[in-house]
């Protein structure tokens, strides 16, 4: 596995810090690409993933990194974490600003990196045999709630995006993962979403026993990479057992029904 190299996006905090040191236990090389280089040089000397600070909204970003990773070798694995949501406002008072942020950030930065990446993921599936491209979307693209519209279409814009990319590379080495979690407690996101209330973001999780860790998230990336090169898991769907649907969320103790 030490020969096999990928690049996650989004690798300076939560699920996709979470995956890079994953997969440097699991002895993959890794290139860890965030926008945050002060966090990323702190990953680089913790594990020895190769840190590269790019804004993958900004084409010109996307460009260096590919012209980097050309020189620098195949790719054989990109791990698209990389995204985000802003606000909870309902349709009708949703700002325009924080939709079209959200669109960027998670169905065309995933564009320009598979556009840019894939002549490279082909080397590398000539090399080792096959190739992976993977793609962390949520339960928030196939079910919608008020107040998530924006982040809604967005994650199903990108699970659309990974959808057709399957059938587009059809005929070639190279696998398609989805893998869409539900209620994930990270340090960021939903401080994020927001506007960096702590109070509010905690309330979110409230009660809540066990919800999914960025950790649990990368344990099951690893191992859709890790599956025989035959494998594809198209769509891994993954809650915590108290987040039955995105709608039914049970808050308290988690115990065994008795009877009376």
């Amino acid at each position: 596995m030490a020969n096999r190299r990928a690049v996650v996006t989004g690798a300076s905090s939560g699920i996709g810090e979470a995956t890079a040191r994953a997969l440097r236990e699991r002895g993959w090389e890794v290139v860890a690409v965030a926008r945050r280089a002060d966090r990323l040089a702190e990953i680089e000397a913790e594990t020895g993933a190769v840190a590269f600070a790019a804004d993958l909204t900004s084409d010109a970003d996307v460009a260096a990194l590919a012209a980097f990773l050309a020189d620098s070798g195949p790719v054989h694995s990109l791990v698209h974490v990389a995204g985000g949501a802003r606000g909870t406002d309902r349709v009708e008072d949703g700002l325009v600003s924080d939709w079209q942020w959200m669109f960027d950030v998670n169905v065309l930065s995933a564009q320009r990196v598979v556009a840019a990446l894939l002549p490279l993921l082909r080397r590398g599936a000539a090399e080792t045999g096959h190739a992976d491209t993977l793609f962390v979307t949520s339960t928030a693209a196939v079910t919608a709630y008020a107040g998530g519209a924006g982040y809604n279409a967005a994650k199903a814009g990108e699970a659309m995006l990974a959808h057709a990319l399957r059938l587009e590379l059809n005929g070639e080495p190279i696998r398609v993962i989805e893998i869409a979690p539900g209620m994930v407690h990270t340090p960021e996101f939903t401080l994020n979403r927001l506007g960096g209330d702590a109070n509010a973001a905690e309330r979110v999780y409230e009660g809540v026993e066990a919800p999914l860790t960025a950790g649990d998230v990368a344990d099951v990336i690893v191992y859709a990479l890790d599956a025989p090169g035959h494998v594809n898991l198209d769509l891994v769907t993954m809650r915590p057992v108290a987040q039955s649907a995105q709608h039914l969320l049970a808050r308290g103790p988690l115990r065994p029904r008795t009877a009376d």
